[in-house]
């Protein structure tokens, strides 16, 4: 397929397209605390009256004529640590899990119910510790219905948030995504207000899910790298990601160090993957086969299920998560314990999703009946910069040699998405906006949430085609009976957000 040109989008010539302004008929919204990781950590409930944010529907506007988002509250000081970060996961049909992470020992239990401030049930009181994460699952309930809990710890109730249950076929809803996170590079990649911001954005947009796509829990500059100092990078994720209000899907990146390559090599980086996806799985209640959730299903020993590679379907949509990181003996991308940009000579043959993953993939695609799929993985061979422009390397899309080097392997990964209609695969690692398509399939790299400079444009060398903008911000992914919305929302210190890029599939 031949590939357009590339458009790159800078400040005052960037997509312009429709906005929506918060005016004084909206309800009103209760400002959060963006200045401090240990301030109150639930999302404001907007009442579920409040009427749609509208869609954008034009894809090109004339130059400077980028419309803003105002429906951000301004940035506020720091409020006193008084909240309970509290992040839900896992939802099905009929249950969804919540976990929080008091700063002190306490009781905790929820309220919830249908409606905003009336709560019909209430979860059995339990003994949490200081600083431990605790997981509470909430079951019984019905499928495609928003629920509003009110957490609480001891006699003290926090701020109420929302999630829904799994939407039937035919339903309309709408998640969000951002791209690395980077928290350990402050300064320059990484801004706390900023990411604060684009949490708060995502949170404006009501999402019943909100997805990550890797390095977020970075090992790599710790200045002691420990059980409890690798614990804690995910306990300040924890924090962050809370803002959001919905539930939170993980995607596992290169720099977490979670990886089989760390397992089976020295005593200090086979610890280290296994702080990680110890830490992950024990803070974030993510996915592991059940009945709902499809997935890896070996148990890796001192950590049980690694709950790295899942599949569920909500409403008209399959979404597959893919993981190399936990099925590669070689080191997929940068080593533990050196340098980041030393990489040594790979063969990148050797980076692989493994047999097991590539097969249930492939099942799990032919077997959806999903109007549209969407798969997600940190980057197109766990490595490497770029979209569509290495979309045919290695088992990712070299048909001529996979016999050779993957036998069992009928097709390669892209040939797969190809064939089976997959709508969108999300990938990060490039730290910026990038929109291609090949074979029918769009290529989406993710902007990162927080880097402080509005004209980064992060690897852009990389992108030969397609539709390039800079940071930061989240996608917005709207998914109707007739067709996907994406937009990029990108968001600022010094400005309201705005709708900087839309297109639909």
């Amino acid at each position: 397929m031949t590939q357009p040109t590339r458009r790159t989008f800078l400040k005052g010539s960037i997509i312009g397209l429709t906005g929506i302004m918060l005016g004084a008929c909206s309800p009103p919204r209760i400002d959060l605390p963006v200045a401090a990781v240990s301030s109150p950590a639930t999302t404001p409930l907007v009442p579920a009256s409040t009427p749609p944010r509208a869609t954008a529907k034009a894809t090109r506007a004339a130059p400077n004529a980028a419309p803003t988002r105002q429906n951000m509250p301004p940035l506020q000081p720091a409020a006193a640590a008084s909240g309970l970060p509290v992040i839900a996961g896992r939802p099905t049909d009929r249950s969804v899990a919540i976990s929080c992470q008091p700063s002190a020992a306490t009781t905790i239990s929820y309220d919830y119910g249908a409606a905003p401030g009336e709560y019909s049930a209430h979860s059995a009181p339990q003994a949490a510790g200081a600083g431990m994460p605790l997981e509470t699952v909430i079951a019984g309930l019905q499928p495609g219905a928003r629920y509003y809990v009110r957490p609480r710890s001891g006699d003290a109730v926090m701020p109420e948030f929302r999630f829904t249950t799994q939407r039937p076929p035919g339903a309309a809803f709408t998640f969000c995504i951002q791209g690395d996170s980077h928290p350990e590079r402050v300064g320059k990649q990484f801004d706390a207000g900023l990411y604060r911001r684009t949490l708060l954005s995502a949170a404006a947009d009501q999402p019943d899910f909100y997805m990550t796509i890797g390095d977020d829990f970075s090992v790599d500059q710790l200045k002691s790298v420990t059980a409890d100092t690798v614990t804690a990078l995910y306990a300040a994720q924890h924090q962050y990601l809370s803002l959001v209000g919905a539930p939170v899907f993980l995607v596992n990146g290169n720099h977490e160090q979670a990886a089989l390559a760390n397992l089976r090599g020295a005593p200090a980086a086979r610890d280290v993957a296994i702080w990680a996806q110890t830490a992950r799985n024990a803070t974030f209640p993510q996915p592991a086969p059940d009945g709902f959730y499809s997935g890896d299903t070996e148990l890796v020993d001192p950590i049980g299920l690694l709950r790295d590679y899942y599949a569920f379907t909500w409403g008209d949509a399959l979404l597959v998560v893919l993981d190399p990181y936990w099925h590669s003996l070689q080191t997929v991308d940068n080593a533990f314990g050196v340098d980041r940009d030393v990489k040594g000579k790979r063969d990148l043959w050797n980076n692989t999703l493994g047999d097991a993953q590539y097969q249930w993939f492939k099942q799990t695609l032919q077997n959806s009946r999903a109007k549209f799929k969407f798969v997600f993985t940190h980057h197109i061979n766990g490595t490497g910069r770029g979209g569509v422009e290495i979309a045919h390397t290695y088992e990712w899309g070299d048909a001529a040699q996979l016999a050779a080097h993957r036998p069992g392997w009928d097709r390669t990964i892209h040939q797969l998405m190809a064939d089976h209609g997959v709508t969108i695969f999300f990938q990060g690692h490039d730290h910026i906006f990038a929109h291609q398509e090949l074979d029918g399939v769009v290529y989406q790299t993710l902007p990162e949430p927080a880097n402080p400079n509005p004209a980064a444009l992060e690897n852009a060398d990389a992108y030969l085609s397609g539709d390039v903008l800079p940071n930061s911000g989240h996608v917005r992914v709207t998914v109707a009976p007739d067709g996907v919305t994406v937009d990029y929302i990108r968001s600022y210190l010094d400005k309201p957000d705005e709708v900087a890029f839309t297109y639909h599939k």
